[in-house]
């Protein structure tokens, strides 16, 4: 008998450490399926909800174009931006997704071009649903103390004739300076914008591979593990003044 007791004490340890691995993953199911729900839809423009729309019949058409578009907008309330990355929880998967709306900034459209266009973003102000992750965000990911804002500087023109009428959704492209983590770096991408009863509101995201920007990779082994990038979402809300 006494020879199987340390066998016995393998055993029990193998069955205690499974059991472990299994609250670890059971937790996590539960947590992202039933506690924290699913992640936050991405950031973009919804087709037909401009209030300049009118409506005929059950067919909702934009309305006329208001002239031109010249002159200086800045950002104004209800501008979102923020983060989403792919993580591994426990096994599980899941997407972070961090937000703020401390966004300032301007535009300057001159003719039928973006000829500028620069937004700051209080870095430290962006929130997630796990107030841990936000710890480990601020601190050794993008250490917000050192580094407290992120910028995107447009670096080209961006041609918007023929004008788009309110209401209605098109398509650009956009070069730009982004600034994160002290470091920049040149960005396309792709944008859409949409003239509204009180202003322009533009949405799009930016790929961001954290390492280019000198920025740690999120992962918090053996915990979590994500990709080596994610995305920088976002949606301006500007009006003229």
């Amino acid at each position: 008998m006494a020879r199987l007791r340390p066998r016995r004490l393998a055993i029990w340890l193998m069955a205690a450490a499974a059991a472990v691995a299994l609250l670890a993953v059971g937790g996590a199911f539960v947590y992202i399926h039933f506690i924290s729900g699913p992640a936050p839809a991405p950031l973009g423009l919804k087709v037909g909800a401009s209030p300049s729309a009118t409506t005929t019949g059950t067919r909702t058409e934009p309305a006329a174009s208001s002239g031109s578009l010249a002159g200086n907008w800045r950002v104004t309330a209800g501008s979102v931006v923020g983060y989403r990355v792919n993580e591994v929880l426990a096994g599980q998967q899941n997407v972070a997704v961090g937000r703020t709306s401390q966004i300032s900034g301007s535009m300057t459209i001159t003719g039928g071009s973006v000829t500028a266009a620069q937004f700051t973003v209080q870095m430290a102000t962006i929130r997630s649903d796990e107030s841990q992750r936000d710890a480990q965000f601020n601190g050794r990911i993008m250490d917000t103390s050192a580094f407290p804002t992120g910028t995107l500087k447009l670096t080209g023109p961006i041609a918007l004739a023929p004008l788009p009428a309110a209401g209605v959704i098109k398509s650009y492209h956009a070069a730009a300076d982004l600034t994160l983590h002290g470091q920049t770096r040149p960005v396309t991408f792709a944008l859409q914008a949409e003239r509204t009863g009180g202003g322009i509101e533009v949405s799009g995201s930016i790929p961001v591979v954290f390492a280019s920007w000198g920025i740690s990779n999120p992962s918090f082994p053996p915990f979590v593990t994500t990709q080596n990038h994610g995305e920088l979402e976002f949606l301006v809300k500007l009006a003229t003044g």
